[in-house]
């Protein structure tokens, strides 16, 4: 019974991460064969015009893995910090936030945000204070100088907090989407203990994160098929 079941269970995750659909949305394209980190070279499954390409079925054992520690996470309240600010994942991670309700980074990194964290604190309860003001009757008694002076500032720490407005405290995980671009990010999380997901492109060393999803992280296909696998994830530990 417990081998049938076993059975049934690998039946099942092969349908919920089907190698067709990953491979249609591009997962399997990594970077030109001279970039490639050596770690990787595990991962990789062939080249194809002097490009590497990554073994999927190892994309689904890692994201398998992956998306079982994140899951256990979230039904525990833990938190759970998204960061994508390449131009093409900008879009797909805001989304996954939104729906998810995580806080997010989709700008440039905020320097500090984890090894400085109370300074950050202060500056998006500022964001909240100029957000409370302009929605307050006493808005009307400052000058329209005033008024503009204190909106641009709103609207410049909105740009730069605004995805992380509502983090209280230090996340226990973050998830990272394209790692190459966010080196600062994985250096905070790691003085402080934080456990790192990510996207790892065959550019990308998988040793230096705690749970490394070998994949294209440069195709906005790619990262909308993480990103909708995730959300699921998500979801479903918060009983959605």
């Amino acid at each position: 019974m417990v081998e049938q079941a076993t059975l049934e269970q690998k039946e099942e995750n092969k349908e919920q991460f089907s190698l067709e659909e990953m491979m249609a949305a591009g997962l399997h394209f990594g970077h030109k064969t001279s970039k490639t980190h050596p770690r990787m070279k595990p991962y990789v499954a062939g080249v194809r015009n002097s490009i590497h390409l990554i073994n999927l079925e190892k994309t689904r054992e890692k994201l398998r893995e992956a998306l079982e520690a994140l899951r256990d996470l979230s039904a525990a309240g833990k938190v759970i910090l998204l960061v994508g600010t390449k131009v093409q994942v900008k879009g797909p991670v805001r989304e996954l936030a939104e729906e998810t309700g995580l806080p997010y980074v989709t700008n440039r990194w905020i320097g500090g945000l984890i090894t400085n964290f109370e300074m950050i604190a202060k500056r998006i309860e500022h964001l909240k204070a100029l957000e409370n003001k302009k929605a307050s009757e006493d808005f009307g008694k400052y000058t329209k100088w005033e008024q503009h002076e204190m909106e641009e500032e709103r609207e410049r720490l909105e740009r730069k907090f605004g995805g992380v407005k509502n983090l209280e405290r230090l996340p226990d995980a973050m998830f990272v989407f394209d790692l190459d671009e966010n080196q600062i990010a994985l250096r905070e999380a790691k003085l402080k203990g934080i456990q790192v997901f990510a996207l790892v492109d065959t550019n990308c060393d998988p040793a230096s994160v705690n749970y490394a999803i070998p994949a294209n992280n440069d195709a906005v296909s790619s990262v909308k098929y993480i990103a909708g696998k995730l959300r699921d994830t998500l979801l479903q530990a918060k009983g959605v």
